[in-house]
């Protein structure tokens, strides 16, 4: 079944990418937990499409106890081998590891009173920015920024292209093309 609505060009071809665009991306996010998921999935994007981190989204939710930060903390090395072994995830032990240790940085975070929202929106004073919607960027001033200090902090695979793919996944950023039907109701959230 097609529809004649107009979306961002990457958003076109697949049909969970379509739904993805329609449903999800762009949408600001204020939940704690959901942005760290967001941020961890994008950090096991690296060096792949985003359609394949969506393929198997169901499956990191069921291998990593539904990204709580929490539990996720608790991993240790018997984890890591449960989940170097499963097929329906990303298999990459650095990566792995690495979102173990940002379940540790969250929480470490959380039991300092820093809040991982709050953090992740202070650093566009709380209100989406909104791009023109046309041109493509992959990294901005901004998010070369937030990398730096995520990484301070201790975050792995978190550099400034990963960190923009994440700002207009969760809607720190407006990034819906000029045309797209997606473009204003997202502003609207803002």
């Amino acid at each position: 079944m097609t529809d004649d609505l107009q979306r961002c060009a990457w958003a076109v071809s697949d049909p969970l990418n379509r739904s993805y665009h329609d449903a999800e991306w762009g949408v600001p996010v204020r939940d704690s937990r959901e942005l760290w998921e967001t941020l961890m999935l994008e950090g096991f994007q690296a060096g792949l499409a985003w359609i394949v981190i969506l393929r198997k989204r169901e499956a990191f939710r069921e291998a990593f106890a539904g990204f709580d930060p929490v539990k996720v903390a608790c991993f240790g090395p018997e984890d890591v081998e449960r989940l170097m072994a499963n097929p329906g995830i990303v298999r990459a032990r650095a990566k792995i590891e690495a979102t173990i240790r940002g379940a540790q940085i969250w929480c470490e975070m959380q039991a300092r009173g820093e809040d991982f929202a709050e953090f992740c929106w202070a650093f566009v004073d709380g209100t989406p920015i909104q791009r023109p919607g046309h041109g493509f960027v992959a990294t901005t001033p901004l998010s070369e920024a937030i990398s730096r200090e995520l990484k301070r902090r201790g975050f792995k695979f978190v550099g400034p292209t990963i960190v923009y793919a994440w700002m207009q996944a969760v809607g720190l950023v407006n990034d819906h093309q000029t045309g797209c039907f997606r473009r204003e109701p997202v502003a609207a959230l803002a």
